[in-house]
């Protein structure tokens, strides 16, 4: 089974201004000269971190890695205006012509999948091939799953969605819109305690096994801020995107390579939506990963991300 490649530094970092009000910190490691790659990673509001650059050969890949607006190391941190799917991809864009790269490998997980699939229908021409993890397609059902009482994800760990309603009082009702509330309240307090039960119970469900310190990891303040109230603006905004804007775009990115891996057990985002995608693009190389939830850091999903990427870079090459 394969494991992360060794850990390596950047070799360089700027922040890169997208909007007036928005800088984005972008950075890049590897081999100056291989093969571009850009890791958009998940939530939204998830940031990126030194372990992302472990997914890829750093003789063969130049590889960019950036936070979106809000998070990580952006300015301003979690900051909701101006935030968008729209200028999510622009700013892509923008990192991609600032960076003097012609064509680059697309590779994103959960949100990044839908981040990274949006900017692929929007910018063909600008992507090598995509490889992609724990598909999230945006949709009203996939939002259902995850946050609604009779959805999978709170049918499967009833205890955990318990504590995830309690700054709610236990009530259900306009869940994700009082959810926003609490978010953007003027109450630190309850800004706070809403922020960690949100962060705390995405984290506790994203792995197969449970993580003993889930609770402090995913609770730290800082990056539970940035994560709750993004991906809250997001939901509640449906993604900034029309129902089944990737399905009904796929078309436009079907002659790309793509790999899909997709934990059997991801209770975050479901595998049906991964066979939704399989069957409307034939072409896309779907690995489904027996022992694994939803985690990019799983052991099985370590090993398919890292063959999926060694598997491209010898495509890429000789294209």
């Amino acid at each position: 089974m394969r494991t992360l490649y060794p850990a390596i530094a950047s070799n360089a970092g700027q922040w890169l201004q997208v909007s007036d009000l928005h800088q984005l910190y972008v950075e890049e490691s590897g081999n100056p000269l291989g093969i571009p790659v850009v890791v958009v990673h998940g939530g939204p509001g998830a940031g990126v971190s030194p372990e992302h650059r472990r997914f890829f050969d750093p003789e063969c890949y130049r590889i960019i890695l950036f936070d979106q607006r809000g998070t990580g190391q952006s300015r301003p941190h979690a900051e909701l205006a101006d935030n968008n799917t729209q200028a999510l991809i622009a700013d892509m864009e923008q990192i991609r012509i600032t960076l003097g790269i012609e064509r680059w490998l697309v590779f994103g997980g959960s949100w990044g999948s839908t981040l990274g699939l949006c900017y692929a229908i929007e910018h063909p021409e600008s992507v090598l091939g995509l490889v992609l993890r724990g598909l999230f397609l945006g949709r009203q059902q996939d939002l259902h799953w995850l946050y609604q009482p009779e959805g999978g994800a709170a049918q499967l760990f009833p205890d955990y969605y318990r504590d995830f309603l309690v700054p709610l009082e236990g009530n259900t009702d306009d869940l994700l819109n009082r959810y926003y509330r609490l978010l953007t309240s003027d109450n630190e307090l309850a800004r706070l305690n809403a922020a960690r039960a949100w962060a705390i119970w995405e984290g506790r469900i994203s792995t197969l096994l449970p993580r003993n310190d889930a609770d402090s990891y995913y609770g730290e303040a800082h990056s539970a801020l940035a994560l709750s109230r993004l991906e809250c603006h997001y939901f509640v905004n449906d993604c900034f995107l029309k129902e089944n804007h990737i399905v009904e775009g796929i078309e436009r990115v079907r002659s790309l390579p793509a790999i899909l891996v997709h934990g059997r057990y991801d209770a975050i985002c479901k595998p049906a939506a991964a066979a939704t995608l399989a069957s409307c693009w034939p072409e896309l190389r779907l690995q489904i990963v027996p022992g694994a939830g939803h985690s990019a850091f799983e052991p099985g999903i370590i090993d398919a991300l890292i063959k999926a990427t060694d598997h491209m870079a010898k495509e890429l090459a000789v294209q």
